[in-house]
Parts: structure tokens; sequence; C-alpha cells
């Protein structure tokens, strides 16, 4: 597992995302079916305020290639957070799931594989997060369409990322410290697999949350970087609280029957 160190800070981060396999095919839900009539997305919109502990914790991926359970996790403080009591995981937690969806065992190095996203969600469908909450479903999202990225951050307040990042985000755009942009910067690595969260957006970029750290990553970076065909992915994740913001924001736009039914098609129980 690939480890960053930051001496300069007394830092380290891991990755730990895999590339699902046929992953230009996989049989997933896309957003944009979904959505018809939409009201324009706000300018910039940021729901990270009500789930500062929770998205400040790097959520053991300095010690572990767990980046997909940090982001799921992550995800979960920010849901709850704008909706109720924000969640904050505990190691325990974080050991669970990554036991149970990457086959982890504390105190064996060689089981620290990682996991890959699409089976963390399926996961957290099916069977919940440590709390016994689950989602109910989740979709993809066109990362070459910056108003459907806004729209599906505005309606249901989360970016679900899996990328290779490039060799030159993980050198001289290391983030630091919170503030940084992630830019187009050369091809994917695959090895450099990741996994973050969006939670908000302006004109130019994506806010991010990862390894504890609020960044940005670029439009044109997500369009590269979180498409199929470059070995990225690109999600929303829904909670029946999330469901039922989104559809007091857009009521005639939203097509939730639809979207159960293709959903149980594939295998879900909403």
């Amino acid at each position: 597992m690939k480890e960053i160190h930051l001496k300069h800070l007394n830092k380290k981060y891991k990755l730990g995302r895999k590339v699902p396999e046929n992953i230009e095919n996989m049989p997933v839900l896309k957003a944009a079916n979904y959505l018809g009539s939409l009201p324009k997305p706000p300018k910039w919109v940021n729901y990270t305020y009500k789930a500062n502990k929770s998205l400040s914790d790097i959520y053991l991926n300095d010690e572990l290639g767990d980046c997909v359970i940090a982001c799921g996790y992550h995800f979960k403080g920010l849901a709850t957070g704008n909706t109720g009591k924000e969640f904050i995981a505990t190691k325990d937690d974080l050991l669970h799931d990554y036991k149970e969806i990457g086959g982890y065992i504390p105190g064996q190095p060689d089981t620290d594989q990682g996991c890959d996203l699409s089976t963390a969600l399926n996961y957290w469908t099916k069977t919940g997060f440590t709390d016994g909450k689950k989602l109910i479903a989740w979709m993809s999202v066109d990362p070459t369409n910056q108003t459907m990225v806004q729209l599906c951050t505005y309606l249901f307040e989360n970016l679900i990322f899996g990328v290779g990042l490039p060799d030159k985000w993980l050198g001289n755009n290391i983030p630091e410290k919170n503030g940084f942009t992630w830019d187009v910067a050369g091809n994917a690595d695959l090895n450099n697999g990741h996994c973050f969260l969006g939670c908000g957006y302006n004109d130019r970029a994506v806010l991010i949350d990862t390894w504890g750290l609020l960044g940005y990553i670029t439009y044109k970076a997500i369009a590269k970087y979180a498409f199929s065909k470059n070995g990225g992915e690109l999600y929303v994740a829904l909670t029946d609280e999330i469901v039922s913001k989104a559809s007091s924001r857009a009521p005639s736009g939203f097509d939730w029957a639809n979207l159960v039914n293709d959903f149980n098609a594939l295998g879900g129980n909403v």
C-alpha cells in the first residue's frame, strides 16, 4: 500500500481505492435518467459547516489503506450533520467496515489491501453503516457535465469520487492544509487509487474532503480523472433524509418512483 510522507509536517497519508473490474460497463444507475425539469443550481453551495468534526478526522487513512471506508464515514458525518446530529465514527467502526468490505484483519499487514467503491456502496445499502442505518440507493454522475455535477451536489449534498491520482498531486500538490486545489496534471495513475468526498462547489471547482482536509478539485480535473475510461468513478449516495430534502428542492424534477423500480431490478431492496 503506497504511503506518502510529509516529513516537514510529521504527516503521512495512505491511499487504498481499488479499480473495479469492467468499470466502463458496470450496471450502475445514472443520475441523469432521474432528473427531469430541475431548477438552475445556485452559484455555490457548502454543506460542511455542520460536519466539521467528522470531516476533519483522517479516519485511519494515515495508518491504513481505508480511504473508501474513510470517505463513507465522512459522507455519514456530512449527511447526519445536515439532517440532525453529526455521526462521528470510532476506530472500531472503521475497522469493522474495513474488515467486512476489504477483508482487513488488524495485526496482519498483508490484509491491508484497500477495497473498491462499488462493493462498499452495495454493502452500506444492503447491510448499513455501524449504526444500522442504510443507504437507500446510489447513482453515477456524469463527470464531464458540470451542470449535472453541480445539480447532484446541490440536491443530494454529496459526491463520492474514486480516482487514480496523477503523480503530480502526490508531489508538489499533496494537501498540507485546507484550501488546496487539484487541477489537471497529467494522466491518472491507477496505482494511486483514492476515494474522497464532495461536499459543495463554486463556479470553478467542487469542494472536497480528503485526509481530513478541505480543498477543491476543478471541473476539468473531474471530467478527466473521474471519467470511467480513465478508471474513475463519480457517485451520489442517497438516504431517506437526503431524498426528502432533494424532493423539496425539486418536487417535480426528481423521478423517485422509477429510481426505486430500477434500483430494485438491480438487486436493491427499497
